[in-house]
Parts: structure tokens; sequence; C-alpha cells
């Protein structure tokens, strides 16, 4: 992600921070601040406020608390040791920070994986699936993120689709004793050209031909921004199989009101609808440093106001 300097002076004088000269995030954040109330649930990442909050998760998290985030997010968790993983747990259950997404499977980038209807493919997914129900019983998740992976340029597009839909109705059967929910993510042509699952209503179709609560869609509203626009009456379309939003303003990948998306409205369509779940920030800072930080925060602030 591409990270540029910005004027730390403005967000500072609204008196929503301060920072110290020590390493520690305890000793570098004045605890006396004022935590701002969203309206949504906007849930940061580890790493996004590194800079102001230091290198340890928990720390990072503790600070995503203090400015009034009542969610997080994290792609890695899966990967993440297990003494990391109850840890964090902790920390969020302290906090209230309710558990956002991570990724549930490997991902295939680059080869069939899903779409192909390879017994040993499909096996693969499912382990990893097994896996993912213990990370998420241990972290208080309710939602993973599936992405099927590349086209198999062998098969017509009809098989390839009902090879994904098994795939899925099986992880499903896998899911729903535990009330977990995969959330299908398309992704746009353009960052990730191949791959199998691109649009909302492609999405749509799939989540009503698997038929469980366990199989929803994952909306980024980045990717699809640039897949195919029309943001809000797409949403509407395919409102009753999201579960899940993910943010990111375009071109560049970054903080609202960095790009084009009217992200005030798109919110506020969202707010309108009584959503109750979690909105991912998975983007980039548009700048560098500490200041880079504040101007995501300030962000937010901005295109959350008067929902």
């Amino acid at each position: 992600m591409k990270r540029r300097s910005f004027i730390q002076k403005s967000a500072l004088t609204t008196g929503a921070i301060s920072i110290g000269s020590t390493l520690s995030y305890a000793k570098t954040i004045n605890k006396t601040v004022d935590t701002h109330k969203y309206n949504l649930k906007y849930a940061p990442h580890i790493g996004m406020f590194k800079h102001m909050a230091g290198d340890d998760p928990i720390d990072q998290l503790n600070f995503m608390a203090d400015q009034g985030y009542t969610a997080f997010e994290d792609n890695e968790m899966r990967k993440r040791p297990i003494e990391l993983q109850v840890k964090m747990a902790k920390t969020m259950k302290e906090r209230g920070l309710e558990m956002g997404v991570f990724v549930a499977h490997e991902i295939h980038w680059k080869t069939p994986n899903l779409a192909s209807g390879n017994p040993t493919k499909r096996e693969e997914f499912l382990n990893d699936i097994k896996d993912s129900i213990e990370v998420a019983k241990r972290v208080n998740a309710k939602w993973m993120t599936v992405v099927p992976g590349h086209l198999d340029l062998k098969l017509r597009m009809g098989y390839q689709t009902a090879n994904v839909i098994e795939s899925l109705k099986q992880a499903s059967a896998l899911l729903e004793p535990h009330n977990i929910t995969m959330v299908l993510e398309p992704l746009n042509l353009r960052n990730h050209p191949g791959l199998f699952l691109t649009d909302s209503p492609q999405a749509f179709e799939i989540c009503k031909a698997v038929n469980s609560p366990s199989c929803k869609i994952l909306f980024d509203i980045y990717h699809q921004q640039i897949q195919e626009g029309n943001i809000i009456p797409n949403m509407e379309a395919s409102w009753s199989e999201i579960a899940y939003i993910q943010i990111g303003d375009n071109p560049g990948r970054n903080e609202p009101t960095t790009g084009e998306i009217n992200y005030h409205n798109v919110f506020k369509w969202i707010h309108t609808q009584g959503f109750d779940g979690v909105l991912g920030m998975e983007h980039g800072n548009s700048r560098d440093g500490k200041e880079g930080e504040l101007a995501v925060i300030e962000a937010y602030k901005k295109v959350d106001a008067f929902l």
C-alpha cells in the first residue's frame, strides 16, 4: 500500500490523541482522551496503527478500543501462534472488541482449486475449514473468509460453478453446528486476474444454491467499485446474502475520503438497513507514519458523522 505524509496538527487539536516519546503504548497514549462513538462497527487490522500503538498486537488492540472501535479483523489469525490467539481473544473480550473475519484456508491464486472439482483440492479445503473452526472458537469469531481460487480454464463455467457449490455445501455442513459463517469474497479482475469469483450477482447465485446460514457474501466495496460499480443498488440487490462488508477507497485502496467513493452516503445507506455486522477496514493508509494513522482515524469520524 502507498503511504504519504500528513500534517499531524489538525488531528491533535481535536484532543483525540496525545503522542509521547517512549515506545510503550501505555506511556505514549494519553488515556484521559474522549472515546469516539461510531454508528457502525468499523474494524481495523493489525499494523494499521503500529506507529502510534507499537508493534505488539495486544497494544494495538488496546489502542483501537481507546479510539472507539468496537470490532477488529485479522486475515492472518489462522497462522498466528495459538498462545497469541488466546491472548488476543482475552484482550478483545476485556475491551469489547468483536472479532471479524480471518482467512479460513489456503487460497490458490494461480491454479484451479474449488472450481476444478478435484477431490484432493476439495479435501485440502475442507481440512482447512475444520482447522479454522478451532481458530474461530478460540478467538470468538463468527465469520471466516473464503475465496474459491482460480478458474479452471479446461471446464465450462457451469461445471465450475457446480463444483464450487458442492464444496461449499460440504463446508457449510461442518460450520453449521458451530454457528460460524464463511463469507465468499468476490475480487476484482484488475488486482486478481483469473479468479473464479468476481461479481456480487455471482456470489448471490452461489449462496442461494448452497442455501445455508453458514455460506454468505463478503461485500468488499473496493473490489466491487472496480468490478461492477453501482455500489448501493448492487448491495441492495444482494443484501439478503451479505453478512460482512469490507472497506477501501478507489483508486489506491486507502481510507475513505481519499478516492472516488462517496463513503458518507454508502455508510448512511448501510446504517439505514439496520446492519449490525462488522465493516472491515481492509485498506492501507494513504500517508506515512503517525500522521497517516491519525488521518485514517479522522477520515472515519468524518464519513460516520450524522448517519
